[in-house]
């Protein structure tokens, strides 16, 4: 019987803490890629236990869930308690399309004084509060990467990307942070 090979977690003891700035690895968190036809919404909604967002740029969250509007038919759930997303959504009856991405996603969280700044050195949408508020959220790029980003605080930002970017989204934002 062969060994099996444990996987490594991304980014596993990637941190940075300078001034105004700090990154650091989200801890592991189930995610699903959620489609749905707006006949759906309802009963996916009631099943997941928080409204999916209907608005572009707008996120829900509510007990360590959160739903962000990706398009008019296309959420990126994200749970912290890892709960079995797709067990939630296995005994919705509307057409849907639910499918674990928890393995293919990875998480940077950015916060502090300087994180607008550290973000667009790679990313450019106006990260402004006026026009990015605290819960907005949008698939976007930062640098050639395709991230979803998500503002967490007036200071603090969610960056989720694929977990084979996760170094070079790391390191960018580590040399955005140090250019000043």
């Amino acid at each position: 019987m062969a060994d099996t090979i444990a996987r490594a977690n991304a980014l596993e003891g990637r941190f940075l803490n300078d001034e105004g700035i700090t990154l650091v690895r989200a801890e592991p968190s189930t995610r699903l890629s959620l489609r749905a036809p707006k006949t759906a919404v309802k009963s996916l909604s009631k099943a997941l236990g928080l409204d999916l967002p209907q608005r572009p740029k707008a996120s829900t969250a509510k007990d360590g869930r959160v739903a962000l509007w990706l398009g008019p038919d296309e959420w990126l759930v994200i749970d912290e308690t890892e709960a079995d997303l797709v067990g939630v959504c296995a005994s919705v009856t509307a057409f849907h399309s639910a499918v674990e991405v928890s393995h293919r996603n990875t998480a940077v969280l950015v916060s502090g004084p300087r994180c607008e700044t550290v973000l667009n050195a790679g990313c450019p949408q106006d990260l402004s509060l006026v026009a990015f508020p605290v819960g907005a959220c949008s698939r976007t790029v930062f640098g050639k990467a395709e991230i979803v980003l998500w503002r967490t605080g007036s200071d603090a930002f969610r960056v989720e990307c694929w977990r084979s970017f996760s170094d070079y989204v790391f390191m960018l934002l580590e040399q955005a942070a140090r250019d000043r």
